[in-house]
């Protein structure tokens, strides 16, 4: 856009000097202005503003699409980096939902624990408590017998003594051999219940170690996700920036060659004006003034012709 002010402002200038050069015309406020001159300049005036104000156009409409791409390319890495936000939710509520099966599968153990000891003991009181009925069942008998053998006879009384102590001897070994079996099946039933809480001892850590691995996991893809997020909009900033010195560069580059054209037109009307202003001033013979101020002035539009159209040129081919 200041390439496009820049060269219309010169044309302008030029068509300015154009009018004030002329030879002003007595007793009224007009100058006489070489039409044709005139023309030129406006023809190439005419000429250059659609061409620059059409490129002036483009580079507002690539500035625009550009700011919507980039803007469109944030929104996305926004939109992923919420949805891997939300996947990183739903795996925590996982590890959750494994420390909770952990708990209740350790309270699950634990209670089975105390069911096998409870029964073991009932079992055991069950079996004392059969132990003491039969007991009883069979001292009744004993002193049933006892009182039927005294009634009987006096003689056998010393045989019934000896059997009823080598079956009170027998019923104490099976009493200690009932006991000996209760307390190894006891025994047993603890170690088993040991053995089942080290198991839910080593599952619920093992539960524990996955979860905080899967939790150091998550924790560094969500430091390389940041990561490259933030490179990829590093890399977007850095080429916007690289365009927009790109297309400055450029624009710089056009400054700078119509400044050369501009001077160099403005050189030759400086040397055209000190041509005309000697030839004006150069005393002329009768015979030949009218020749060769003809010639002196032809040569002069001329040159000035010639010195716009060479600006027109230049002008169209920048444009």
């Amino acid at each position: 856009m200041s390439e496009l002010r820049i060269t219309v402002l010169d044309q302008l200038e030029q068509l300015e000097e154009l009018v004030l050069d002329g030879s002003r015309i007595p007793f009224s406020g007009g100058r006489l202005v070489n039409e044709q001159d005139a023309i030129e300049l406006m023809d190439a005036l005419r000429e250059a503003l659609p061409g620059q104000i059409e490129q002036a156009d483009e580079l507002i409409r690539q500035r625009e699409s550009f700011i919507v791409k980039a803007r469109q390319q944030a929104e996305e890495i926004v939109a992923q980096a919420r949805r891997e936000r939300e996947q990183l939710i739903q795996n925590a509520s996982v590890r959750q939902e494994a420390e909770r099966q952990s708990s209740e599968m350790r309270e699950q153990a634990r209670q089975q624990c105390e069911q096998v000891l409870l029964q073991a003991r009932q079992q055991a009181a069950q079996a004392e408590q059969e132990h003491q009925t039969r007991l009883a069942q069979m001292e009744q008998q004993f002193a049933a017998r006892r009182q039927h053998l005294e009634q009987e006879a006096q003689g056998r009384r010393q045989q019934m003594e000896q059997e009823a102590t080598e079956r009170n001897r027998l019923l104490l070994e099976q009493h200690e051999r009932s006991r000996q079996q209760s307390l190894q099946e006891l025994e047993g039933i603890r170690q088993e219940g040991l053995r089942i809480q080290r198991e839910s001892q080593a599952e619920a850590e093992r539960l524990q170690n996955d979860a905080l691995q899967f939790r150091q996991q998550t924790q560094q893809q969500c430091e390389q996700l940041i990561a490259r997020s933030r490179q990829e909009s590093a890399t977007v900033q850095e080429g916007a920036n690289r365009y927009a010195e790109q297309v400055l560069g450029e624009l710089e580059g056009r400054l700078k060659d119509l400044s050369q054209v501009v001077l160099a037109g403005r050189r030759e009307l400086v040397r055209m004006q000190t041509e005309e202003s000697v030839t004006a001033s150069r005393p002329t013979t009768s015979a030949s003034s009218p020749a060769e101020a003809a010639e002196g002035s032809g040569g002069s539009v001329s040159r000035a012709r010639r010195a716009a159209s060479r600006l027109r040129q230049v002008a169209g081919g920048k444009g």
